[in-house]
């Protein structure tokens, strides 16, 4: 199996202030891949520099087996990887049908030149019609964005990020602040949307990361101090007094 995403000793500094010290990590094509880790340990921040939000201080980052370091976030979107954020992120005076043809927009290098006359593109208008069936917001398309329940939202970011047909796909706390019935539907949604793409995410709910991932990576302090199965990591020692404490015996 190859290697979706390949992060060789990536550093990040603020100043004097290391917070990523450091970093390898191989994720493989197909795979759902979970980073967990305490908060402060780093883990926003090494999505912003995979995404290309941050720049990296040192070290290196390959997407399928092309280097990506230090380049914009939408020349890596292009090249085939995508992301929500913690905090949602859509047009909320948009309506939805809108926000998802503006995520489609951009995968087709359309940018926001609307003088393409959108509404007469079928092939778009299209696709943005299935993926709004996809993530089961067909009946909410014309409402503003903003109107829609947070776990809407949180649906449609997700649709955003699988929009372009990504085969990467990165999801920061996709599940947070939902309920349990909420949080179940969005693990679906997620196994749908992510069905044979490669799957990075940052979740505090262990349930979520022991249910969706493949293998789980732990970050403490900028470092990866392991990657296993979920079993393993659930069994490890170390993982536990670092982080997991009960939660792993009651996971």
């Amino acid at each position: 199996m190859s290697s979706a995403i390949q992060l060789n000793d990536v550093r990040k500094s603020f100043g004097p202030t290391e917070i990523i010290r450091g970093v390898d990590l191989d994720i493989q094509k197909g795979e759902r891949h979970a980073i967990i880790g305490p908060n402060g340990a780093g883990k926003s921040t090494l999505f912003h520099l995979v995404s290309g939000r941050y720049k990296l201080s040192g070290g290196h980052v390959h997407l399928n087996g092309e280097e990506i370091s230090n380049l914009s976030p939408y020349e890596i979107y292009r090249k085939g990887l995508s992301r929500s954020f913690q905090v949602t992120n859509i047009f909320p005076m948009m309506s939805v049908f809108e926000n998802v043809r503006c995520g489609l927009m951009w995968s087709k290098d359309y940018k926001y030149s609307f003088w393409h006359l959108v509404d007469r593109e079928k092939e778009l208008n299209h696709r943005t019609a299935a993926v709004l069936e996809e993530i089961g917001l067909t009946s909410r398309q014309h409402v503003p964005a903003g109107v829609l329940t947070y776990a809407e939202q949180r649906a449609l970011e997700i649709g955003i990020a699988s929009a372009g047909g990504a085969e990467v796909i990165m999801l920061d706390e996709p599940t947070a602040g939902m309920s349990h019935s909420e949080t179940d539907q969005a693990i679906a949604l997620i196994r749908k949307i992510t069905e044979g793409k490669t799957l990075v995410m940052v979740e505090h709910d262990m349930g979520v990361v022991f249910d969706l991932a493949d293998r789980i990576s732990v970050l403490v302090y900028g470092e990866i101090i392991a990657t296993d199965t979920p079993e393993n990591i659930r069994n490890n020692k170390a993982v536990q007094e670092a982080y997991l404490g009960a939660e792993a015996e009651d996971a």
